[in-house]
């Protein structure tokens, strides 16, 4: 546990918020919620599960009647379960990762007033990589298009980018919105269910990318990819691992997503175009790790 709190508080620069039974919350500097990581000592790698914000109480509970329509179990949690949370609703995706949704998180602010805010905080709040947000995370499993049509049908997401064998058309990923950036959460076809790709966080310019590398660089932080650029999404990438074999990743760029563009894809034939668009080579471990 304290290597993998150095790693997200000291190298990445996230802020430690609570520690309490045995767990760990961090956010950026610029969310205004609470927490958006939380770590908790295990035995193995991985992920619990995965939580999003809704509007608020009204929209939560027509989520939970079209997630029952569509023939989900719901589980409930009150206001409190979870620190500083209002009341969650949990289900199953169809490649067996835990969901939550949830409409109240205390705020705790991003350092700057509402008022007159300027645009950064005091110095010594960019710590590490300093990113601006948790972006999005990327999750593998069976059953992927079931999932896709989850994500449309019943949270009304779009599909933003696709990744497509070219010889069968099975679909081996995809990339899906809930706002302007190029992905919020992507998923990609595997066959244990349940596993974690990478969670990624976003920096403000490619040149922060770089010099994030260099921090990676400095304390021996075990890189994977990068830097380098993805086809799909546009984004200035680096993957690396934390302590325990969780793979992160800091992004940067990437097109802007309206609701009304087509959905573009790609299929294997560019295989490592679509996924490291510099040199276009498709890394083994990339495909093939996951906790």
């Amino acid at each position: 546990m304290e290597a993998a709190a150095r790693h997200y508080g000291q190298h990445i620069g996230l802020h430690e918020t609570l520690s309490q039974d045995n767990r760990r919350y961090f956010k950026a500097w610029d969310e205004h919620d609470h927490h958006s990581v939380v770590l908790r000592e295990a035995d193995s790698a991985g992920l619990d599960y995965i939580a999003y914000k809704v509007l608020d109480e009204a929209t939560l509970q027509v989520f939970e009647q079209r997630i029952r329509a569509y023939g989900l179990a719901v589980e409930h949690f009150p206001a409190g379960a979870f620190p500083h949370s209002g009341r969650r609703i949990q289900f199953e995706l169809p490649g067996g990762h835990r969901m939550q949704l949830y409409a109240e998180k205390a705020r705790v602010g991003n350092g700057l007033p509402t008022h007159n805010p300027g645009v950064m905080p005091d110095e010594d709040a960019l710590r590490g990589m300093a990113p601006t947000r948790l972006d999005h995370v990327l999750l593998a499993g069976p059953q992927l298009d079931e999932t896709v049509r989850f994500f449309i049908e019943v949270l009304d997401f779009d599909l933003g980018e696709e990744l497509r064998d070219h010889q069968s058309g099975t679909r081996l990923a995809a990339f899906l919105c809930c706002s302007n950036k190029p992905h919020d959460i992507a998923f990609v076809l595997h066959p244990e269910s349940a596993r974690f790709h990478h969670m990624s966080f976003h920096l403000d310019s490619v040149q922060d990318v770089y010099r994030a590398g260099d921090i990676m660089g400095k304390h021996d932080i075990p890189v994977e990819v990068g830097p380098t650029r993805h086809g799909i999404t546009r984004g200035a990438t680096i993957y690396f691992y934390d302590p325990s074999g969780n793979r992160n990743e800091v992004f940067s760029g990437g097109y802007i997503h309206y609701p009304d563009l087509p959905t573009l894809t790609w299929d294997t034939t560019r295989l490592g175009h679509a996924a490291f668009s510099i040199d276009n080579t498709p890394r083994q471990s990339f495909f093939e790790v996951v906790t």
